[in-house]
């Protein structure tokens, strides 16, 4: 469909009017005028009719990047006809932002590339597309625009700093004591011998012991030391200003990315509900609490800062900006479920103390980075 520019608008509402004063003022160089603007307005929309005839695609590379960093849309442009192909502008939506790309004359049967960069400082799900093509007459009074294609993905995940995986291992096997009720089976730490009951492993019968009892004993095997990792984020609105938000997610993603990579057992939670916890391999792990980072926001509740869900073993870091009395209290009941318990206090402006808890209190994402690595990890 054709629509006038605004420019055309303009020249229509003249001619409109140089036709009515030339009615009434009987001057005829105004009407001749006001007939030139409307043959002008015409042309444009026939003009305009033709729509582009090419064939055009995208591809967003790559289709996730860290806030900030650097995304290129790739359009491709064929024209499949036999006649030559007017230029014309081809764009995308980006969020609410849109994206030009001037498309020049293609010959028959052409092909042409362009590539344009994609805005990354927002943090999210970002939906590129559709395609739209436009097409202006010369003198820019009509427009004729034609939406096309599939749309893209770009997650624009939070920024990853380098940072050390802080040691979270506990012995759990029976040398160091009572096996805890985090521990868990299936390595070769032997735990007990026990009678055996249906669904054992038959190739962990213990031969000897089932010929001193005359019933059958199987070997009771658990992880005696698998290092675990668990960061809480802080997403309540009360507690957690916008200003420092997107450095608590940063934090948040550099802690988890840098337990992933050390191979740690790792999961995500917050206190809006999310639960996340990593799958096998650091690629697909990374990826999976990046892409649940990048769509968090700050939650309107208030309910309290330690979830009923969050378990035990290994170390925790619980990254936020303020606490209540009653977090503190919660805080110091959940010390003994974990190997480590630490507190990043984002903004730099609380000094908390709460026993058997290491408090970092840090202005920025960059400085808590750097106090961590410096103090906190070793």
């Amino acid at each position: 469909m054709t629509r006038l520019t605004g420019r055309g608008i303009a020249v229509l509402v003249a001619a409109v009017a140089l036709f009515v004063a030339g009615q009434w003022l009987g001057y005829p160089v105004l009407l001749v005028l006001a007939a030139i603007g409307a043959g002008v307005e015409v042309a444009s929309l026939i003009v305009g009719a033709h729509r582009p005839r090419a064939t055009v695609s995208r591809e967003v590379y790559p289709d996730r990047v860290a806030r900030g960093g650097a995304a290129l849309a790739r359009l491709r442009v064929r024209n499949p006809g036999t006649r030559w192909q007017t230029g014309f502008t081809a764009g995308d939506w980006v969020g609410e932002r849109f994206r030009h790309v001037v498309v020049r004359p293609l010959r028959q049967g052409a092909t042409a590339e362009y590539s344009y960069e994609l805005p990354t400082e927002v943090r999210g799900r970002h939906t590129v597309g559709p395609l739209t093509l436009d097409r202006e007459d010369a003198l820019g009074l009509g427009r004729s625009r034609l939406t096309t294609g599939d749309t893209a993905t770009l997650w624009v995940h939070p920024r990853t700093l380098p940072m050390r995986a802080i040691s979270s291992g506990r012995l759990r096997n029976h040398y160091a004591g009572p096996p805890t009720a985090y521990a868990l089976g299936g390595s070769m730490d032997l735990r007990e011998v026990r009678e055996y009951v249906p669904g054992d492993e038959v190739r962990h019968l213990h031969w000897k012991a089932t010929a001193k009892t005359g019933q059958l004993m199987v070997r009771d095997y658990v992880d005696p030391n698998q290092p675990r990792f668990t960061t809480l984020l802080d997403t309540r609105q009360d507690f957690m200003p916008a200003s420092v938000f997107e450095d608590a997610v940063d934090l948040a993603a550099s802690l988890l990315v840098s337990a992933v990579q050390a191979d740690y057992r790792c999961r995500f939670l917050s206190t809006c509900g999310l639960d996340v916890a990593t799958a096998s391999g650091v690629r697909s792990g990374a990826r999976q609490v990046l892409d649940e980072l990048c769509q968090l926001g700050r939650a309107e509740q208030t309910g309290p800062l330690v979830p009923p869900q969050l378990g035990g073993g290994g170390g925790l870091v619980v990254v936020l900006s303020e606490l209540s009395p009653a977090d503190r209290t919660a805080l110091a009941a959940i010390r003994g479920r974990f190997a480590t318990v630490v507190l990043i206090m984002v903004g730099g402006r609380t000094e908390v103390a709460i026993p058997g808890v290491r408090v970092l209190s840090a202005a920025t994402a960059e400085d808590a980075v750097h106090r961590w690595n410096t103090v906190i990890s070793r």
